[in-house]
């Protein structure tokens, strides 16, 4: 534990300042250079970043989670580091979110910091190598003794401009995956603001199609729905509802949100992007993410598995969205600005 503070002390007032020096997806490039050619390092990783001593693993949906804390999708969205996050902590990792077709990502800026408001603006728009670059890349890692899942989106290119075309297209990625021994869950992204097509499965007519054909395509893997930040209980209940009719239990509360009005943000700062396209992670997304855990377990009980994701930058924050209802937890932003060391951190106090 001495290790981990001095490790976040070091993050928070060296290298963080470093880092946000340069550009955020120039910086996000690098630091995935440098991770994926630590793979094979995990005595280090494990030493500096890991917790050690006490066992906190979870059964869920028929699968053994090391630990509660995982990667959330839009972070390792090319598989580059699928085979480190481990030791660098997480209980499970997502990579993606993957398409069918390869995308370059929408326009620049991609990525950029809201320093004062703890957020990051997003707007890569399901940016990917494809498919089957991705299942070839994980191929040739022969990961074994991780648990990783893959985020399936729609290909964001002009040819993907309906609902037929969006529901086939999701079920190439499927089909690519599914028999792989190292893809032991999926997520479903319909909630993706920066993707044309993703929002489009929010709608509940939509909605039901697309889950109907996922779970009749021989997927044999839990799926997770990666679930709308911005919508009202009545809607997200519905969309439950839809999915626990097709054997969906797993649900991600919740993605990114787009309202700039959101109190969390920094009113001058969040001015400076008036006029940059994008929405948002980080503390924006806390307050929604827990009254939406909350109500979903209030509402579903058991019946379903919730993964509490959105503005996690801290032990406390972890343990609020687990009190809340939530079986597991996501991060990515709260580990950008708090250090690689949180994970562990939080393994530590969730084990006390």
């Amino acid at each position: 534990m001495m290790i981990n503070k001095t490790i976040g002390v070091l993050y928070r007032n060296l290298i963080k300042p470093a880092l946000f020096q340069f550009d955020a997806e120039f910086v996000h490039n690098m630091v995935t250079q440098i991770g994926e050619g630590l793979e094979d390092q995990k005595w280090l990783l494990r030493f500096l970043l890991s917790r050690g001593g006490k066992t906190i693993k979870k059964n869920i949906l028929g699968l053994e989670f090391e630990n509660p804390v995982g990667l959330a999708a839009g972070f390792d969205y090319n598989g580059h580091l699928a085979k480190v996050m481990k030791h660098v902590g997480f209980g499970f990792n997502t990579v993606g979110t993957v398409t069918a077709q390869k995308y370059a990502g929408n326009k620049l800026p991609r990525l950029a910091r809201l320093t004062q408001s703890k957020s990051l603006l997003v707007n890569k728009g399901f940016k990917s190598d494809g498919a089957e670059t991705v299942a070839k890349r994980l191929d040739e890692k022969k990961i074994e003794g991780h648990l990783i899942g893959i985020s399936v989106g729609s290909s964001n290119v002009p040819n993907v401009n309906t609902i037929n075309k969006a529901i086939d297209d999701y079920l190439v990625t499927f089909r690519i995956f599914k028999d792989k021994p190292y893809v032991k869950y999926f997520e479903l992204n319909i909630s993706c603001p920066n993707a044309a097509m993703s929002e489009s499965f929010s709608n509940p007519k939509n909605f039901k199609e697309l889950a109907k054909a996922a779970t009749s395509c021989g997927i044999t893997q839990p799926i997770f729905v990666k679930m709308p930040s911005e919508i009202d209980f009545d809607e997200s209940d519905a969309l439950v509802r839809l999915a626990i009719e097709n054997g969906v239990r797993g649900f991600i509360f919740s993605n990114l949100v787009k309202d700039r009005n959101n109190r969390a943000f920094n009113k001058k700062e969040i001015a400076r992007f008036k006029n940059v396209k994008g929405n948002f992670s980080g503390k924006p997304t806390a307050e929604n993410s827990k009254r939406l855990i909350r109500h979903t377990r209030g509402v579903f009980g058991n019946n379903v598995v919730i993964v509490g994701c959105g503005g996690i930058f801290s032990a406390d924050d972890a343990r609020e969205r687990l009190s809340a209802g939530a079986d597991l937890i996501q991060l990515i932003t709260g580990m950008i600005y708090e250090g690689p060391q949180l994970i562990g951190e939080i393994n530590e106090r969730i084990a006390q």
